[in-house]
């Protein structure tokens, strides 16, 4: 299947926008100003460095997005570059499904910018690509994140022991999902309505516990 362009998603003032090469200099500056608030979620490569290279990070979610395996945006609200959203790992076929990833900067965060954001990506991809599961994977302590799952009526599937390597280490992650059939008349539109079940998010206390202790890794 040729890939599809990414496209420009809006409700009232958020948008989602397609990422540019131009976006480097912004991107970066927005990146800088909030260190402190994303670096304790921000992905990153074992034995890799720690520096930020937008300009290099967004020629490789274009590669990726004409490959048609990624729909790298940028969120705005009221005008203003306030964070990005990828969605990633797009499989069509049998499988056919995608993982969404986020973050927007502190001082928006809790505005309601990210959960319609993450809705406008989830709906898009549903209902014009036609994939069938999306996948979220949230940080046992990313509170915001989990609230967004929850907001949304994302459905806990399970605890992914050292899943995604985080500010340089290895890391549990929750898994969410969503399959098209759960939400026929739209995410934003279930969200919006109150419909959506906050329950589905719940996290068992099991997996809780679990999260609070670190997998051992024998050195055999």
């Amino acid at each position: 299947m040729p890939p599809s362009p990414v496209p420009t998603l809006r409700d009232g003032d958020v948008v989602l926008r397609p990422i540019r090469a131009r976006d480097a200099k912004p991107l970066e500056r927005i990146l800088l100003d909030n260190r402190a608030w994303l670096r304790q979620w921000e992905a990153t490569y074992p034995g890799g460095g720690s520096a930020i290279d937008t300009k290099g990070s967004i020629r490789n979610l274009l590669a990726h997005a004409r490959a048609g395996s990624a729909l790298p945006f940028l969120i705005e609200a009221d005008g203003e570059l306030v964070g990005q959203l990828n969605v990633s790992s797009i499989t069509h076929g049998s499988l056919s499904s995608a993982t969404i990833g986020y973050w927007v900067t502190r001082e928006v965060a809790g505005r309601g910018i990210t959960p319609t954001a993450v809705a406008l990506a989830t709906d898009y991809c549903f209902q014009v690509l036609r994939l069938h599961r999306m996948e979220i994977c949230i940080r046992p302590e990313n509170g915001p994140s989990l609230r967004v799952v929850e907001k949304l009526g994302f459905r806990y599937e399970g605890l992914r022991r050292r899943y995604i390597h985080i500010n340089g280490a290895w890391a549990d992650h929750y898994a969410f999902a969503l399959v098209a059939e759960e939400v026929r008349r739209g995410v934003l539109a279930r969200w919006r309505d109150g419909e959506a079940p906050p329950e589905a998010a719940r996290i068992p206390p099991a997996d809780r516990d679990a999260a609070v202790h670190p997998l051992r890794v024998s050195d055999r």
